[in-house]
């Protein structure tokens, strides 16, 4: 008998990635959550397999009714992804309460629970890059994003219930389907954009001394790495705690804008823009992850780097779609 997943923010980017790997893999007894009628249904989900399709409010509804059986893994990536969210009602509800509703759901009726949390989490990195249980409460979000993110993984903790579920914080994700997520897109992808249309690329200048212009580092993850982490935590339900999910190796702006103008044959050309003053303060000049926790779990498989995953999204994916859109 086929498996059957749940795939909550399925229309969405890391969801949709899953949805594929999904199919891929031979399954489409997948039913897909997201906000009903959105434009990434067609365009995310376009030629992939999967049995529904239901919004977020009518989902919520019929999980309480315990209207869904016989799930195997639910792959809960569906939340407010958005790091200037002010609404904190809002955050609180779909992030949080959502969240804790439906990990209930899933260990009272013995299914898998695999949820994303964030790499938002960690503030400033002032407190380090470590997964570990005993750093989750001392950790200090930039933003309500990432605090509506936290208050899961803490509740998660509190209730010694991280023993039985996974959860991922998502270090800097990039690649195919996330071209609807407007100011959220990653850098790779707004900067392809930026250089079909001027042929330079900005980034943010450096208001540290400690940090040259462009030498800010972020830990940049290739989707079908994010994806494949995922997936090992279906495949080892006897694995459960909260993971990093980024490559361990932290790269500067630079070296990500050098590799998108590779990608594309071009020499490079960056000038620096000012950072808004409402940023300033709430600015990640570094981040990392620490995967030790992830290997000792028994992943062991590569990350590709900012170069062959830059090279891949470019040529196999964007420049494919600027082709037939123009």
């Amino acid at each position: 008998m086929d498996k059957k997943f749940i795939v909550t923010g399925g229309a969405g980017f890391i969801g949709s990635n899953i949805v594929l790997a999904l199919n891929e893999r031979g399954h489409d007894d997948i039913t897909v959550v997201d906000v009903p009628g959105c434009k990434q249904q067609k365009t995310n989900l376009a030629g992939l397999k999967y049995r529904d399709y239901i919004g977020i409010e009518e989902f919520r509804k019929n999980f309480r009714a315990n209207k869904f059986n016989a799930v195997n893994t639910v792959f809960h990536m569906g939340a407010c992804s958005s790091t200037t969210e002010t609404n904190e009602e809002y955050l609180t509800d779909n992030n949080f309460r959502y969240t804790q509703e439906l990990c209930e759901w899933c260990l009272k009726h013995n299914v898998r629970f695999i949820y994303a949390s964030s790499a938002a989490t960690y503030g400033d990195g002032s407190k380090g890059y470590s997964d570990s249980n005993s750093t989750i409460p001392e950790l200090t979000p930039l933003n309500l994003y990432g605090k509506s993110k936290q208050m899961f993984d803490i509740w998660a903790l509190k209730t010694c219930l991280l023993d039985r579920i996974a959860g991922l914080k998502y270090f800097n994700v990039y690649g195919p389907r996330e071209d609807h997520k407007g100011d959220m897109r990653s850098v790779p992808n707004k900067s392809y954009k930026q250089i079909l249309k001027t042929g330079t690329i900005s980034l943010f200048k450096s208001y540290k001394p400690e940090y040259a212009d462009g030498e800010q580092v972020r830990d940049f993850v290739y989707v079908k790495d994010a994806v494949d982490v995922t997936l090992f935590f279906h495949d080892h339900p006897e694995i459960s705690g909260l993971f990093n999910c980024g490559t361990g190796k932290a790269r500067t702006w630079l070296d990500l804008a050098k590799a998108v103008f590779a990608a594309m044959g071009m020499d490079p050309k960056i000038k620096f823009i000012d950072m808004p003053p409402e940023l300033r303060e709430k600015y990640q000049y570094h981040t990392q992850a620490d995967i030790s926790k992830l290997r000792q779990a028994g992943y062991k498989k590569p990350f590709t780097s900012i170069e062959n995953g830059i090279k891949d999204y470019v040529q196999n994916y964007l420049s494919l779609k600027t082709t037939k859109s123009s």
